[in-house]
């Protein structure tokens, strides 16, 4: 047995959307223990600079390994296309990262067009350029930046007035291009799924990464597994970098329950 394998598995995102991936993780890996660590302290990433990003991504890092993670999943769009190479470079854990679910989508558009809704910094970023390039040979793919959306999650407005005035404006070109197929390309949107299906109709089809994410952890971490899979219930442990009361009073919102969140200095 490695001698990792009771350790936890890490998650940081930007704030509170990278809750979505923890929820994936825990439905296939019920046995872990997870860490999840929200810097909404200084959330939103997606409109900060790449020095700044990487700096606060190394950062939660950081932490996450002094909690004894044995594996980390950047549960951040952001994150991930600024600044997934240098943290696997300086890390020597399983570093999980993730992408706009780009190539699933082109494989089930009907009518070859693709919208992609995501931060500002990651609609700019060349690794989605790639990703567009690489996949979206006959394909017209429309990158949407959504400045503002992320902020909406992180405040605990899933359906409000400005957030649906937000999303009618991100979502209007995509509509009038023909896109019948949208992906969510920041792991806050999935949190307003229900209100973006409403507005575009039952035709469209939405993806996000977030199943994937997680199979590709079961996958990475297959050597680290805890000895007692299949046997336990695992303990997941919530932090940030924001005020605790109020993070606590967020995070139940959008997750089952919280039993505990524990604060992190914003320096770290």
């Amino acid at each position: 047995m490695n001698a990792n394998a009771h350790a936890a598995i890490g998650v940081f995102d930007s704030g509170l959307g990278g809750l979505s991936v923890l929820r994936a993780i825990r439905e296939v890996l019920p046995a872990e223990d997870l860490l999840y660590l929200a810097d909404s302290g200084y959330a939103p990433y997606g409109d900060r600079d790449e020095a700044f990003i990487v700096a606060r991504s190394m950062a939660m890092c950081d932490f996450l390994v002094r909690q004894g993670a044995k594996a980390i999943v950047v549960a951040c769009n952001t994150a991930t296309v600024v600044a997934a190479r240098q943290l696997r470079e300086r890390f020597n854990v399983p570093i999980v990262a993730m992408e706009p679910a780009i190539k699933p989508a082109v494989e089930l558009t009907r009518s070859k067009v693709v919208g992609v809704l995501a931060t500002s910094r990651t609609v700019a970023s060349p690794a989605v350029a790639t990703l567009v390039e690489r996949h979206g040979q006959g394909v017209d793919i429309r990158l949407q930046a959504c400045p503002g959306l992320v902020t909406q999650v992180e405040k605990g407005d899933l359906d409000g007035p400005h957030t649906r005035e937000l999303l009618a404006q991100y979502l209007a070109p995509l509509r009038e291009a023909g896109a019948d197929t949208l992906v969510l390309g920041c792991t806050h949107y999935p949190f307003l799924l229900p209100v973006i299906q409403e507005m575009v109709g039952p035709s469209v089809t939405i993806v996000e990464s977030a199943a994937a994410v997680a199979r590709e952890v079961v996958r990475r971490t297959a050597h680290l597994r805890h000895p007692l899979h299949g046997q336990r219930d695992g303990e997941t442990r919530f932090f940030t970098t924001a005020d605790v009361a109020d993070a606590r009073l967020r995070m139940s919102a959008l997750w089952d329950s919280v039993a505990d969140v524990q604060p992190v200095p914003m320096a770290t």
